[in-house]
């Protein structure tokens, strides 16, 4: 059973994607999605927990796991930002958690992990802070498709070309797209984004899809939950990410065409991670998804 309580494992860091899923604005702004969602008996649970009772509780911690993992004390925790799918894209994609999540752990297994720990009143303070903050860093991680994905490292080891720039096609999904379409990477630049999108939601694209976004969230099955959100991801990788296989986004420059199909995808999984974690922080706390 994958699911870890303490922290003594340690793996090294050089075999792991080396890119943070979304980069601080992605994160920062699924952050802030959350929190226009959220009821108000959820954000109470939550700035209490972690002790800010500003209106940035949620996006002030949806980074600090990204460097966590690179300190000492938090190496054991890099495996829990990915699960490497073993499917065949562009032809076939796919994710099974028992075939994908590695032995030390995976962003679904750590999703289920620190979902039981923040609600364990018997473990300190800091633990539970942990655990939230880990939570809210990996419901934005699972929507990323190249976390969802092992070929070629999760695509850091697909060196393409971004506005004239070396990158790889791992990063550009992280922060390149994003960025260019945000115009920035600021906290302000997320909020903007991130009411943007929340407009989207109630009012605006998603409006008549986000009820679909819930299916099959379960707090009592945190595993299968998440695998519905990663597997959803990972089929991003096959339509969208390389549809027409490695050497096709090798070729050119990825800031043109390529951006304007991928901008879509970002968008609508930017906001399902959103709006996902505000269902599963309400469950949490409240027990329904208050959506």
């Amino acid at each position: 059973m994958k699911f870890e309580l303490a922290a003594p494992i340690l793996v090294l860091a050089s075999a792991l994607p080396l890119a943070s899923a979304w980069g601080s604005l992605g994160h920062e702004t699924v952050a802030y999605i959350a929190t226009n969602f959220v009821s108000t008996a959820t954000k109470t649970y939550f700035q209490t927990i972690l002790g800010d009772t500003s209106t940035d509780y949620l996006a002030s911690v949806a980074t600090w796991a990204d460097t966590y993992r690179y300190t000492t004390a938090g190496t054991y925790s890099a495996p829990f930002h990915f699960i490497d799918a073993l499917d065949s894209p562009p032809s076939s994609c796919g994710v099974e958690y028992d075939r994908d999540c590695g032995s030390s752990g995976c962003v679904v297994s750590a999703i289920n992990n620190y979902t039981a720990r923040v609600q364990k009143t018997s473990l300190s303070s800091a633990e539970r802070i942990i655990a939230a903050k880990m939570i809210v860093h990996f419901v934005g991680d699972i929507h990323q498709p190249l976390h969802d994905e092992n070929l070629d490292v999760g695509g850091n080891d697909i060196d393409v070309t971004y506005a004239g720039t070396s990158t790889n096609l791992h990063h550009i999904w992280d922060t390149n797209m994003p960025e260019q379409l945000v115009g920035g990477y600021a906290l302000s630049d997320a909020k903007t984004w991130a009411t943007n999108l929340t407009t989207g939601i109630k009012t605006g694209t998603y409006e008549s899809i986000a009820s679909s976004w819930l299916t099959g969230i379960d707090l009592s099955d945190p595993v299968t939950s998440a695998m519905t959100w990663a597997s959803d991801a990972n089929a991003y990788v096959c339509t969208t990410v390389i549809p027409s296989g490695v050497s096709a986004v090798e070729s050119v420059d990825l800031s043109g065409a390529y951006y304007n199909k991928a901008i879509p995808v970002i968008e609508l999984q930017i906001a399902k991670a959103g709006y996902r974690l505000a269902a599963w922080l309400n469950l949490i706390a409240t027990g329904s998804t208050g959506l």
